[in-house]
């Protein structure tokens, strides 16, 4: 299993994607507050396919749920599901079970087998409508999954899980011995004596985080100035996050 991540064109078409984000976040609200009337009522855990079948139900007498496919729904659910199982495996630990999210921090919906279709270039269909993306590498093996998912700046990316990846063959070229360890002082210790120290992204960017976050600050709540310095800082963020997984 390889997962690939895509970064969607901006274009005012994406609103039908982020459509389709907000309806899922209402239909995950929905499970969830069936799951705890269920259990107020009857004493009992709602199984995951009582729950398919009548949120099927339920999306033929709504438009806008429709607007999700019924794969993307299943997905919803079966994902309650794990999140309630684990919490009931782990609930001594501190584990709390699922609970309601804001529809417009809602970030994701997953397509399974069908709903989408990837066309010649860099473009996908998802439903009826087509959009680009930044094909920054092919995409090999079967794809399994397809996920919109929609950052805190409302960025839109496509997350892609393919199976049956042929991984190149590492060849050796010397036939040497190295060890390394690894510390929190010095990232890398190597057995020859030299050592590599940590990048220490997050205090190289102390400075500019700080800045937009004094900016952001400032700025009066519910504002267009305010909404735009968070996003500013988001971004900061968001730099160093992509440092280190570059790293």
């Amino acid at each position: 299993m390889k997962t690939l991540k895509f970064k969607l064109y901006s274009h005012k078409r994406n609103r039908y994607l982020k459509r389709m984000i907000n309806a899922s976040g209402v239909i995950y609200n929905h499970c969830i507050a069936l799951h705890r009337r269920y259990y107020k009522m009857w004493g009992k855990h709602l199984s995951c396919a009582f729950l398919q079948s009548h949120i099927a139900k339920l999306r033929k007498r709504n438009p806008f749920w429709q607007l999700v496919g019924s794969q993307a729904v299943q997905d919803i659910c079966q994902r309650i599901e794990k999140a309630y199982q684990l919490f009931f495996k782990h609930n001594k630990k501190g584990v709390r079970p699922p609970g309601f999210k804001k529809v417009k921090k809602y970030k994701s919906f997953t397509l399974k087998q069908a709903g989408y279709k990837f066309l010649s270039g860099n473009r996908v269909k998802i439903g009826n409508r087509v959009y680009q993306f930044w094909k920054s590498r092919e995409i090999e093996g079967t794809v399994k999954t397809l996920t919109i998912k929609r950052t805190a700046l409302g960025e839109l990316f496509m997350v892609v899980v393919v199976d049956d990846v042929v991984e190149p063959e590492i060849k050796f070229t010397t036939g040497r011995i190295a060890g390394f360890d690894f510390g929190l002082k010095t990232f890398l210790t190597c057995s020859d004596g030299s050592s590599i120290e940590s990048p220490q992204f997050l205090k190289q960017s102390l400075n500019a985080i700080k800045k937009a976050s004094r900016q952001h600050s400032k700025k009066l709540k519910g504002s267009s100035n305010r909404e735009r310095a968070r996003k500013n800082l988001v971004r900061k963020y968001e730099d160093i996050s992509n440092a280190r997984r570059d790293r």
